[in-house]
């Protein structure tokens, strides 16, 4: 049975909470790489948020889709698991929520347990254990256009008698089989309960059954497809996949000046238009000052960056939904090796360089705390996207854009490279001491279920980019948008005339100058010190900061801002102020999510020190080499 999209009833309403009682509720549950999330996004489309289960960092997406009836279900996108038996905090919160022992989150009214048709030999083990549960379940087989292009069967109708529940042949991606889901959702609590099955904790036992069943629904596992088979021996080579692994990285950064640069061009013409707008509606004086100065050019100078960082994220998207992310790790895995660490590590590693919040959740699936730990205290040392707006800008104003191989890579590109490499380096070595002293254990295993290569779903990578640009705005139109305003009220206490030169005799200047004797050996003023002191508010406030400290004109705020750096800067300044911004922590929330996953304060307090003490050694010495250099 198969349906368009459209055929789902959808309409554009978010719920920042969990919906009123008459609202069903049902779980997506499912291994990794099973397609489980393009099947939620493909049923929920806009009408999803992501939010904390509570009292537990790990990230929960809620979606409501409406039924054949026009009444809404809730849909909670579990962690993915592959057995009820859980090794680690992300498996514990799946069978926590089934069990209803999550408080705050209601018990399931009925499963939907989404498992990959190209690989039921090992995913039907957790169908065992989850229909076991006496919950309405509708097993829904995944990737059917991918089974049967390769060869692959299965009987939907025996696998169900066997089971004794539904099952559907689907794809999320095509949108197959969606008519028959809807019809589950409609009467999942109704539902009879599945046929009782033994109640199997034991893994292997689990298996044995998953086999037996295979067998009886006439399972035939399809060939692999011909094109992973080619591009494994490629990018999975020894020599060759570090070498392609590289070429991405630099292929990415590269690709963020040639495409994003341009459109955050035409978004700052854009914002320049709209604030000239609002000017012109204001009355001048000290009010005017306040609202367009500090806080709507405080506020604009940030999402400018909004396209740069947005095309970050689809360029990981589909690095990630294409199956390559897994290589990449398996890669990275005969490096991690070497410093103590978990090849499982790498891909929160890698999301660090999004956003270290949700990279420090994803650090759940590591099963060794040790490691996990070690993993969560170097995961801010990677280069956040909420760096990336003070690396343009200074990169911007200092290093010439010129070509170093051809037209496709050129120095810009080269020296945001270095700075995320500069990050990579020092996590590794911190990673190294950590796990030859304080964090010592013994060696893990590292096994990583590798899935097939697979077009991005354009849905898919569209909602993530979304839900990301859309965190993004929501931090700029508060958090900057409060430390703007209140940078630039403070800037005018006591009252003066004029904007830029009286600001020094201000509240805001007075702090500057009892700042200043501590960046001043890196060649930095007080302008900068209070930059980097709201900066820890949300790492882009510093732009915002400086824009309003060095008074540049609101039209070309860019522009100017950039002279203004060039001005005020020497090249061994702009070097320490960037070195200072990769290494040291300066972020409130980071440090928030690490308390709550460590349960103390002293690891998150640990880390700040650290980092602060290793950002501004660092920068020291790049001062005295880049001074050295042009003496």
């Amino acid at each position: 049975m198969s349906s368009s999209p459209a055929s789902v009833p959808c309409a554009a309403c978010i719920s920042p909470a969990f919906p009123p009682a008459r609202f069903r509720t049902v779980a997506l549950v499912g291994p990794p790489n099973s397609g489980k999330t393009t099947l939620f996004n493909r049923l929920t489309g806009l009408r999803q948020k992501v939010a904390n289960f509570p009292g537990v960092t790990v990230e929960q997406h809620l979606g409501y889709v409406r039924d054949m009836e026009g009444e809404d279900v809730t849909l909670i996108d579990l962690p993915g698991v592959y057995s009820l038996t859980p090794r680690s905090e992300d498996a514990r919160v799946t069978v926590d929520v089934l069990h209803g022992r999550m408080p705050g989150t209601p018990r399931p009214d009925g499963i939907m347990l989404v498992l990959d048709a190209t690989n039921l030999g090992r995913h039907l083990a957790l169908a065992v254990p989850v229909v076991a549960l006496g919950l309405p379940t509708l097993v829904i087989l995944n990737m059917a256009d991918s089974l049967h292009s390769r060869g692959g069967q299965v009987d939907p109708l025996a696998l169900a008698r066997e089971l004794g529940t539904p099952v559907v042949l689907a794809s999320a991606s095509e949108g197959e089989g969606l008519v028959a889901i809807t019809q589950f959702l409609c009467l999942a609590p109704n539902a009879p309960a599945p046929a009782a099955l033994p109640v199997l904790q034991d893994v292997p036992a689990c298996q044995t059954w998953a086999r037996r069943v295979s067998e009886s629904a006439g399972y035939r596992r399809p060939l692999p497809a011909a094109w992973t088979r080619r591009l494994d021996a490629a990018l999975l080579h020894r020599v060759w996949g570090p070498i392609i692994f590289l070429l991405v990285v630099v292929a990415v950064f590269q690709s963020i000046f040639l495409v994003g640069q341009p459109l955050s061009d035409l978004l700052q013409h854009a914002l320049q238009k709209l604030g000239a707008v609002v000017a012109s509606q204001l009355p001048s004086g000290l009010m005017k000052s306040i609202l367009l100065d500090g806080a709507w050019n405080g506020t604009a100078a940030v999402l400018v960056f909004l396209p740069q960082i947005m095309f970050l994220f689809l360029v990981i998207g589909i690095l990630e939904d294409s199956g390559y992310l897994t290589r990449a790790a398996v890669i990275a895995d005969r490096t991690m090796a070497k410093v103590g660490l978990n090849g499982k590590a790498f891909i929160p590693l890698l999301s660090a360089y999004a956003c270290a919040v949700p990279a420090i959740m994803a650090t759940r699936t590591i099963e060794n705390k040790r490691d996990r730990l070690a993993t969560v205290l170097i995961a801010p040392f990677m280069t956040c996207s909420a760096r990336l707006p003070v690396y343009s800008m200074v990169i911007a104003a200092f290093v010439p854009n010129r070509h170093i191989a051809g037209s496709l890579f050129g120095s810009r590109a080269a020296s945001m490279l270095a700075l995320y490499v500069l990050g990579f380096v020092v996590a590794v070595i911190t990673a190294r001491v950590l796990k030859s002293s304080i964090l010592k254990s013994s060696d893990t295993h590292f096994v990583l279920e590798l899935p097939p290569y697979r077009w991005p779903t354009p849905l898919s990578l569209a909602l993530r980019v979304l839900d990301r640009a859309k965190a993004f705005v929501l931090r700029a139109g508060t958090v900057i948008l409060l430390v703007s305003l209140a940078l630039a009220v403070l800037a005018h206490v006591p009252p003066h005339p004029g904007r830029s030169p009286a600001i020094q005799n201000s509240v805001v200047g007075r702090l500057g100058h009892v700042i200043e004797p501590v960046v001043a050996p890196l060649g930095l003023d007080w302008r900068i010190g209070v930059g980097l002191v709201t900066s820890v508010a949300a790492r882009e406030t510093i732009i915002g900061t400086l824009g309003t400290l060095y008074g540049v004109d609101p039209d070309s705020r860019g522009v100017e801002l950039q002279q203004a750096l060039r001005r005020e800067l020497s090249p061994a300044s702009a070097v320490a102020l960037l070195i200072l911004f990769a290494l040291a922590m300066q972020c409130v929330s980071t440090m928030a999510v690490v308390r709550r996953e460590t349960n103390s304060w002293r690891w998150p307090a640990l880390q700040f020190v650290y980092m602060g003490v290793v950002a501004y050694a660092a920068a020291y010495i790049g001062h005295l080499v880049v001074v050295h250099l042009f003496a």
